[in-house]
């Protein structure tokens, strides 16, 4: 055997040896672990929940739960303002369309404020939605009503509210 072979050999048996020792001592404080058997037998038998939550803690206990909230008309149920204005998504637009083709479409009903048409990063075409913004619950309602199952580059387009209120009953309140 080579004289750099025998060394190699050598230098790595010798951590091997260290590392045991170590171990089989129990010097090495990473090595002792306390698995907490009186804190497993505690624990419920059912399914455990991991993660943030998982533990019953006080952090929103008193005024720190109490969060704030956008103020509400006067109906529960329906569509919700975004912070700057009225929010409709439209989905079914052809990949192949134009931020100028859904402007043009939907510009007729009032004036647009915002449209995000979203690009597939790999293809560079349109992922099949948008979302366009308008100044008031009037017209973004009117375009709803009017290009709800309308054709837009010979595909059926789906358009709805982006941000809905819950119904009554189902919203909760703290």
């Amino acid at each position: 055997s080579s004289h750099f072979g025998s060394r190699a050999k050598r230098g790595s048996s010798a951590r091997r040896c260290c590392f045991a020792r170590i171990a089989v001592r129990g010097a090495c404080p990473a090595m002792e672990v306390d698995y907490g058997e009186d804190e497993a037998a505690a624990r419920p038998a059912g399914r455990r929940q991991k993660g943030r939550g998982g533990e019953d803690d006080d952090r929103y206990a008193g005024k720190a739960g109490v969060f704030d909230r956008l103020p509400h008309d006067e109906d529960d149920a329906g569509p919700a303002r975004s912070i700057e204005g009225w929010v409709i998504v439209v989905s079914g637009v052809h990949e192949e369309a134009q931020e100028d083709d859904v402007f043009e479409a939907f510009a007729e009903f009032g004036d647009i404020k915002n449209l995000h048409l979203n690009l597939d990063r790999r293809t560079g075409f349109v992922k099949g939605y948008a979302f366009i913004e308008y100044e008031t619950k009037q017209e973004a309602a009117q375009a709803i009503k009017a290009m709800d199952r309308q054709a837009l580059l010979e595909q059926k387009l789906s358009v709805h509210w982006a941000f809905a209120k819950p119904a009554g009953a189902a919203r909760r309140r703290r």
